[in-house]
């Protein structure tokens, strides 16, 4: 008598295919918890990179182009203080005379932003410019880190213009602000001080390229 063993093909497929579903299961687990992960430290970047309004912040354009006169305000105040530095010591009679002149405008720049306040009814306020304050340090360092003569000379040329395109990219702005203000007064003073600041950089440009830089060699 022959016995016939039979082979239990249902049970495996059935086990195999709980098996799949099984892994099917984990891995679509697995994704959903990454997928939630990735959602939430996007929540969680994205609320790090909110910053909230400080106490008095402005609220609106006007508001902003006050703070913007404030910031300007201190920094052409401070520059009166730090030009004299920069003329005394350059060793070049044009550079030299280039930043007296800048001196002279500079006085003029402070006044213009004082009919600015009265022209929009606010007392002139100086707040700090905390770009102005690190432009001029640099300034003064060039000056500490180089030699007197025309390496000293195109340093401080470089520094100048620095503070020039900062002052430049300022009014530049603050007068897009009074002119979508309506504030004719204040836009006509600073853009008689944004051509000034101009021309300033085109006579450093000029100076630092009559043979000046060459000789800096």
């Amino acid at each position: 008598m022959t016995t016939t063993t039979k082979t239990p093909t249902a049970k495996k497929s059935s086990t195999s295919e709980g098996a799949a579903k099984n892994t099917a299961s984990s891995k679509t687990a697995t994704m959903a918890t990454t997928a939630a992960h990735s959602t939430s430290t996007r929540a969680t970047k994205s609320d790090a990179a909110k910053v909230k309004a400080k106490s008095g912040a402005a609220k609106d354009l006007a508001d902003l182009f006050e703070d913007g006169l404030k910031d300007i305000y201190w920094a052409e105040k401070e520059l009166l203080k730090a030009l004299p530095k920069m003329q005394k010591n350059a060793s070049t009679a044009d550079l030299q005379q280039a930043i007296e002149k800048h001196i002279t405008e500079t006085k003029t720049h402070v006044k213009r932003l004082e009919e600015c306040f009265k022209a929009i009814g606010k007392k002139a306020l100086a707040e700090k410019c905390e770009a102005m304050e690190g432009l001029i340090e640099e300034g003064n360092s060039i000056i500490e880190e180089t030699e007197k003569g025309y390496v000293r000379d195109a340093g401080i040329i470089a520094a100048a213009q620095k503070v020039e395109h900062y002052e430049i990219a300022t009014y530049g702005t603050l007068a897009a602000f009074a002119k979508v203000l309506k504030d004719k007064i204040s836009l006509n003073l600073l853009l008689q001080t944004l051509e000034e600041e101009k021309n300033c950089d085109e006579t450093l440009s000029t100076i630092a390229d009559t043979n000046l830089n060459t000789k800096a060699k």
